[in-house]
């Protein structure tokens, strides 16, 4: 797929803006990783109070599913005021909870690799599967740790990530131009 395929109509400086928020997001998480994840934490926070109480007024409109949207506007509302209350508390667990919810998350999907690997996927697939037990295992037995190493992982993944977009814009806003595009 081309750039001009995947992006006709988009603007492309919305590309860069997110590319170049991605980098400075990730210098910040290297240069300054304790306050920066307090911050980004404090985020969440408001943002999970705000579709908290979004979700449960919106339940005065429309009542279907509401039992569940009752609890998941509830859950924002509390979690989001904990959060908010206690930042520095909230930095660690929100960061500790993100890692066992990794770990949980890696367990399943290595489990559903190997059986799909004794089903014929290959034995790559296989090889996979036990590596993400592994290192699931490892998050869960270390997750302290490894939330305390969590801002630098973000913080490569987002200079990279940000470097993509960068260069993604600079390829759609060619391929706009009607200069070559590249995939």
């Amino acid at each position: 797929m081309t750039a001009q395929g995947a992006g006709e109509g988009f603007p492309w400086w919305v590309l860069l803006l997110q590319g170049i928020a991605a980098v400075v997001l990730g210098v910040l998480l290297f240069a300054r990783p304790g306050v920066t994840t307090l911050i980004l934490v404090q985020f969440v926070g408001w943002y999970w109070l705000v579709t908290g109480i979004f979700g449960l007024a919106t339940l005065f409109v429309d009542k279907t599913l509401w039992g569940w949207r009752l609890f998941g506007g509830l859950l924002g509302v509390l979690a989001g005021g904990m959060v908010i209350s206690r930042p520095l508390w909230s930095t660690v667990v929100v960061a500790t909870v993100y890692i066992i919810i990794l770990g949980i998350n890696g367990l399943l999907i290595g489990t559903v690799d190997i059986v799909n690997a004794f089903r014929g996927a290959g034995w790559g697939t296989g090889a996979f599967g036990v590596l993400s037990i592994v290192l699931s295992v490892w998050l869960l037995s270390n997750a302290p740790e490894a939330a305390i190493a969590l801002p630098w992982v973000v913080g490569v993944l987002a200079v990279a990530f940000g470097l993509f977009g960068i260069v993604a814009a600079f390829q759609l806003r060619g391929a706009q131009a009607g200069g070559p595009a590249t995939a």
